[in-house]
């Protein structure tokens, strides 16, 4: 019966987005006060009855309903808990209605939270929310319906895909979904600017915290994601330029860009076209990674779906709202009139080149991602895009942007000198030199990548600490540190950004660069070196866990003589899925992690073991957070 109601209450949350889509929209162009007015409400209502369907299909999971064709096909009585709740979005038609109930939860926020806005811009914001939740709804209801009955509920389910089952996939999903479809606000912004023909600073006020909220939650998705590929996948990276990985970072790429963008919007009055732009391609570029990742036209092993059907369908959603907005962009651009002029050196221009840096990044990944696919459809050729292709176009255009980050932060608006800016990072480019020059000495051969990322991180962490210092004021030690306490929450996230992509910069060079790998066979009491240490293969057995069976090595770790811990790694086998899965082991640690992973038994006896010492690895991470 609950499932029923569940079910009953999408087509009801359907009926409401039409609703929300059409009647606010009417009473804006005719300033009827009563209609527009029904857009909140009508936000809420959608809200609570996808609220409603979720948690139905949440307790379906829980409680093992198996005549549920979902619960079926993705869980089993043997899951431990918290890999139950997993599976509700672990599969396309699950996580497609938690796509739908974020999206119904940002529409009804910008209701709860839009007091301060015109009530014509707020009642078109909320129907061009909810003509997307009409989309995606029908998508649902007609095609990924998740409540879709078994005539005999069978005793047991078919379990969920082995790799999800892992505490990262518990929270990678909804943050990154939180991204993806909190572009949805920017993009409702910027359709419903675009119908009014206006776009002043108080625009670019209201539309920057929603920009701010999606970047922050996908960035703290895709660092989830990351990391989870580096301790579960055991090939010991943290980001392979898979298709849907480039997927969840080309509208970070546009949303970064977009962030910048509208603070110009919001402080001069200018590159408003530009910023409308940027928010429909944000969004676009959402909805192009659900195409990639449920439409099975690119291989990956995060894809949710092999189903091409239902891709074409969301690829006629993509068409229809990017095609659309930039329709409507192309009729209303000419009305988005610049008032604020700058000259070649200020904040404004530093602005611009931050979004053309960007902004080509993620023209770069986008080729990259979709021209397999290309040359397919159009040579009938099987091509493969892989690291080399990115590490060589995508990183030029981060170092430029690692450059021109402290140097732009520090400009003045509207006309600045280089002169202030000069002084303030002298210090730091003399340091991030010297520490570079050290680092090359210091590295037995390898390539200048390490000191090249040292060089960048201090010197983008540098900037963001000198632009701290320089808004303090010129007063006594006491007096500046007061002040900069006392600075705006604006400052300090920007300076927290910016010190996290320093971090990032430097702890990704060093991990590349200096990184060290052994792979070989090791018999049981075998002793070898791995950088500053020495690892001994010392069991190997043969366990039973929740759900599935484990071969667990024990692998002692040693220097100087004097054993240090000891580590797990298991190669593990799921019956129900038939499956078998890689848990590397790890030590975590400040500098370094010491990285093991078993791997098959050999004809000849022994095992296949690969160690790794990864220095600053945890950086990375912890430089997003």
């Amino acid at each position: 019966m609950l499932n029923e109601l569940a079910h009953f209450a999408m087509i009801l949350a359907f009926g409401v987005a039409i609703v929300q889509m059409i009647v606010p929209l009417i009473g804006a162009q005719r300033g009827n006060v009563g209609w527009m007015s029904l857009a909140e409400p009508a936000a809420t209502i959608q809200f609570l009855l996808t609220g409603f369907a979720f948690a139905a299909l949440t307790w379906a999971f829980v409680v093992s309903d198996f005549s549920l064709q979902l619960v079926y096909m993705n869980s089993h009585t043997d899951k431990p808990l918290i890999y139950k709740i997993t599976g509700v979005w672990g599969n396309h038609e699950g996580s497609m209605l938690l796509w739908v109930l974020i999206l119904a939860l940002f529409g009804a926020c910008a209701g709860w939270f839009g007091g301060n806005l015109p009530m014509r811009l707020r009642a078109r914001v909320l129907a061009v929310q909810g003509s997307i939740s009409v989309a995606f709804l029908a998508f649902l209801i007609f095609t990924s319906n998740p409540f879709l009955r078994l005539d005999v509920p069978p005793l047991n389910g078919r379990d969920l895909n082995p790799l999800l089952q892992d505490p990262g996939l518990a929270f990678h999903p909804p943050f990154l979904y939180l991204g993806y479809v909190g572009l949805s606000m920017a993009f409702s912004f910027a359709v419903a600017a675009l119908i009014e023909g206006r776009v002043d600073a108080a625009w670019g006020r209201w539309v920057r915290p929603w920009t701010l909220a999606a970047w922050v939650f996908l960035t703290v998705g895709i660092a989830l994601g990351s990391w989870w590929a580096y301790y579960e996948l055991g090939w010991g990276g943290f980001w392979f330029w898979d298709p849907v990985e480039n997927a969840s970072l080309m509208p970070w790429l546009i949303a970064a860009a977009l962030l910048h963008s509208a603070i110009v919007v919001e402080k001069r009055e200018a590159l408003k076209s530009w910023t409308i732009l940027l928010a429909i391609l944000a969004f676009g570029f959402s909805l192009l990674g659900a195409f990639i990742v449920r439409s099975g036209v690119l291989i990956s092993v995060h894809a949710f779906a092999v189903d091409p059907e239902r891709g074409m369908l969301l690829l006629i959603i993509l068409g229809i709202f990017l095609g659309g907005s930039l329709t409507l962009f192309a009729f209303r651009a000419s009305a988005m009139q610049s008032k604020g002029v700058f000259s070649t050196i200020s904040r404004e221009s530093a602005l611009v080149l931050n979004n053309i840096l960007l902004a080509v990044s993620c023209f770069v990944v986008f080729i990259g991602t979709m021209w397999p696919l290309v040359a397919d459809m159009l040579f009938e050729r099987t091509l493969s895009v892989g690291p080399p292709f990115f590490d060589a176009a995508f990183t030029p255009f981060m170092v430029g942007l690692a450059i021109a980050l402290p140097l732009g932060s520090m400009l003045a608006w509207k006309r600045g000198t280089l002169e202030r800016m000069s002084k303030a990072m002298a210090g730091w480019l003399v340091l991030a030199v010297a520490l570079a020059a050290l680092a090359y000495a210091v590295q037995s051969g390898g390539s200048a990548l390490g000191p090249v990322g040292v060089a960048l991180g201090v010197w983008v962490v540098g900037g963001a600490l000198a632009d701290l210092w320089l808004r303090a004021g010129r007063d006594d030690l006491r007096t500046r540190l007061r002040r900069i306490r006392n600075l705006p929450r604006a400052d300090w996230g920007k300076a927290t950004a910016h010190i996290g992509m320093g971090v990032t910069v430097f702890a990704i060079a060093a991990m590349l660069a200096w990184e060290k790998e052994d792979i070989r066979i090791a018999n049981i009491g075998d002793r070898w070196d791995m950088g500053a240490f020495e690892v001994q293969l010392d069991a190997v057995n043969q366990l039973q866990g929740p759900n599935y069976v484990t071969t667990m090595a024990d692998m002692s770790v040693w220097r100087g003589g004097r054993e240090l811990y000891t580590l797990q790694p298991e190669k593990r086998f799921y019956p129900v899925a038939n499956m078998p899965t890689t848990e590397a082991a790890i030590s975590n640690g400040f500098i370094r992690d010491v990285y093991v992973v078993i791997g098959d038994p050999q004809v000849n006896g022994g095992w296949a073991v690969r160690t790794y010492d990864k220095p600053f690895a945890n950086w990375i991470w912890g430089a997003a957070s």
